[in-house]
């Protein structure tokens, strides 16, 4: 898809981001699978026994909603590949829960970018006028297979978004995005399977790297921005090397990816994963500062956003709980702890 743009566009008016409590180090994982993982990260979010995508999802929502004021929401949409029933709707529950019912809902899917894509979607329906503010969510409890390369990365968490039409309060400003897909079968997970597969090392090259570059170099040629015009970028972790490879590059720095760079600490919340990286960033951002997002959802395919920090970001210090300070208030808990809360146990 080429530059998505819009004479009205729209606004972030408010976000929230959850982080479970629980971690699990990726050394009790080596621990009892005898080795493996996939790169530098030090331990993930697990969802409690008593969490799951819905209530992670009400969580961060209500953050969202309460920074942007809004009353009346005309849709809301959550991006998820582990939405609790087959044949249920999340959103309804989390309209439910946030007194929304004169609203449109839906569960997105698109591997780990149903997130960006549900920011897409709303972004279209405030641009077109059919609706005044939306919230889009990208929130997952990640499943990876015991013993697999995915269970040292798989985390659970994600980010909310208020979205709507620009105003004083705005947060920042959705400047414009753009799409890059194929049928790529890098990951999958069939009908009645509990667990994904992946094709290892052509997760890599032709997926992940191969459409972020595409839609980011797209969004790029079109608007003429180039790195150095952007204080801050995300980019889909599903491990802590490839975000900082394709940022390489791409151009980007270090300094530029480090503060939504959160893998390490808290593991591939898929879905959640790029929304949380930006909600990191929007934490400490400053009026006038550019930010890249890149999400990457196998399958496969990648949205890039250009997003412009407004005037309005400086009523949110102090709003909320800050992504950072969610990943510093921790448990760490062992692989049985793990696998009781994950329901791995006889499956």
């Amino acid at each position: 898809m080429h530059l998505m743009q819009s004479k009205n566009r729209a606004a972030i008016l408010g976000y929230g981001a959850y982080v479970p409590y629980y971690r699990l180090p990726t050394t009790e994982i080596a621990r009892v699978w005898k080795g493996g993982g996939s790169g530098p990260n030090i331990e993930k979010a697990v969802a409690g026994v008593d969490e799951d995508t819905v209530t992670m999802a009400i969580e961060a929502a209500r953050q969202a909603v309460k920074m942007s004021g809004v009353e009346s929401l005309g849709a809301v949409f959550v991006g998820t590949e582990s939405k609790p029933y087959a044949v249920k709707p999340t959103s309804t529950i989390v309209a439910q829960a946030l007194g929304q019912h004169h609203t449109l809902a839906a569960d997105l899917e698109f591997a780990c970018k149903a997130g960006t894509e549900a920011m897409q979607v709303i972004t279209g329906l405030v641009g077109s006028g059919m609706i005044e503010a939306g919230l889009a969510i990208g929130m997952d409890t990640a499943q990876g297979r015991p013993g697999d390369d995915l269970e040292y990365t798989a985390a659970s968490g994600g980010a909310a978004y208020v979205l709507g039409k620009m105003g004083k309060k705005a947060v920042a400003m959705i400047d414009c995005s753009t799409s890059f897909v194929s049928d790529t079968g890098d990951f999958w997970r069939r009908a009645h399977q509990r667990y994904p597969r992946h094709l290892s090392r052509f997760t890599g090259e032709p997926a992940y790297f191969y459409h972020i570059e595409n839609s980011v170099n797209t969004l790029f040629k079109e608007t003429g921005h180039k790195p150095s015009d952007f204080r801050y970028a995300v980019f889909h972790q599903p491990n802590p090397r490839f975000p900082v490879e394709v940022a390489t590059r791409l151009g980007f720095t270090m300094e530029q990816i480090k503060t939504g760079l959160l893998n390490p600490l808290i593991g591939n919340t898929y879905a959640g994963s790029s929304p949380i990286g930006l909600a990191a960033v929007l934490d400490e951002a400053k009026p006038g500062d550019k930010i890249l997002l890149a999400s990457f959802g196998s399958g496969a395919g990648s949205d890039a956003f250009c997003i412009e920090v407004l005037d309005g970001i400086t009523r949110t210090k102090g709003t909320n709980t800050t992504v950072r300070s969610m990943m510093e208030r921790s448990t760490k808990i062992d692989y049985s702890t793990y696998s009781k809360f994950r329901d791995k146990l006889g499956k």
